[in-house]
């Protein structure tokens, strides 16, 4: 099926990704800061979260309007909502969904990872930016240590899940990193990403200064383990797709910053509130919640959906240097609209 729905600049929607929870067991400096998202932060009231009813309701509305066919369940912290893998199972039950997703800390999937595979979960994705135990407590601000993490690999690995593992990439945080994890994830099976310091939000401090390159990565891999490009899987990835020669161990290199995607960007955002959110760098995002609670039909939705993407002409990485200096632009903090 094609897609329904194109963008002001031709792009079509494919994927929708799902928040559902603003709520973490982490603090990661680049994501929540501890000094900002502490005991005294107000979450989100249960009362304003979609129910998981609302989520499959919705979602079935994008595949069945726009031909979306991927589904990445994101947070906060997805495995802090309650019964999550019932959702999972209510969105795989959708006819057309191809793809189900999960992107995580990793550090309760030991815990759900045989109901989450049961219930129709393909992948996960982990966050992951360092192996040094000591440093890795520091970034997640919750004095967490990296075995729980790695337990939390093995166990989707386990029960036959795809990982790939995202690090972000910090100057001055874990740059020294950057070689170590390639040596560590090379031969296991997993795709390791680097992913370029986003400003996503406000609260986290970026300064264009702190951003390592996609080519400054890349030159620190090729030197010591030769890498080459190969195709990407599909048009829109995100990920630059590299492989260490003469194998098929493949590692992936995502640059929003300095080399931006934003001409093929796919990609839709429900906020764990119900908002549709038409980019990772959007200062407000559009209500469905109220809408679908209000009582209005699926066409009215689905409406309300089209002409939100049909309006759509967000290219923030395309423009970045005309909002750097910006300090009264607002942006949704990424733990309400997940990565």
């Amino acid at each position: 099926m094609e897609n329904l729905l194109t963008d002001r600049l031709g792009r079509p929607l494919r994927d929708l990704r799902i928040s559902v929870t603003d709520r973490c067991n982490f603090r990661c400096r680049y994501c929540m800061p501890p000094e900002i998202f502490n005991k005294d932060y107000k979450f989100l009231p249960k009362t304003e979260v979609l129910t998981f009813e609302e989520i499959t309701h919705l979602s079935k509305l994008f595949v069945d309007i726009a031909g979306v066919r991927k589904l990445r369940i994101t947070g906060g912290e997805p495995l802090m909502r309650q019964d999550l893998p019932k959702l999972i199972h209510q969105l795989n039950e959708i006819d057309g969904v191809d793809d189900i997703a999960m992107t995580t800390n990793g550090s309760l999937i030991p815990r759900y990872a045989k109901q989450l595979k049961d219930a129709g979960l393909k992948r996960v994705t982990i966050s992951l930016d360092c192996l040094n135990d000591e440093k890795f407590r520091y970034i997640n601000g919750r004095n967490i240590g990296i075995d729980q993490v790695l337990h939390g690999i093995d166990a989707a690995l386990e029960h036959d899940m795809e990982v790939k593992i995202n690090m972000v990439v910090k100057r001055g945080m874990n740059d020294e990193d950057i070689l170590p994890m390639a040596k560590y994830f090379k031969d296991t099976g997993v795709i390791l990403r680097y992913i370029e310091y986003m400003d996503v939000g406000n609260s986290n401090g970026w300064k264009l200064d702190h951003v390592v390159s996609k080519e400054e990565i890349f030159d620190t891999i090729n030197k010591e383990m030769p890498i080459e490009p190969i195709d990407p899987n599909y048009t829109g990835e995100v990920a630059d797709r590299f492989r260490y020669k003469g194998t098929n161990h493949e590692i992936g290199i995502i640059s929003s910053v300095t080399d931006a995607f934003c001409s093929t960007c796919s990609r839709a955002r429900l906020s764990a509130e119900g908002k549709l959110v038409t980019c990772l760098f959007a200062s407000k995002g559009h209500d469905l919640r109220d809408i679908l609670r209000s009582g209005a039909n699926d066409e009215e939705i689905a409406t309300q959906i089209k002409n939100i993407w049909n309006h759509r002409d967000d290219r923030y990485s395309e423009e970045r240097l005309k909002y750097t200096d910006k300090k009264e632009m607002k942006k949704i903090e990424m733990s309400h609209i997940g990565g």
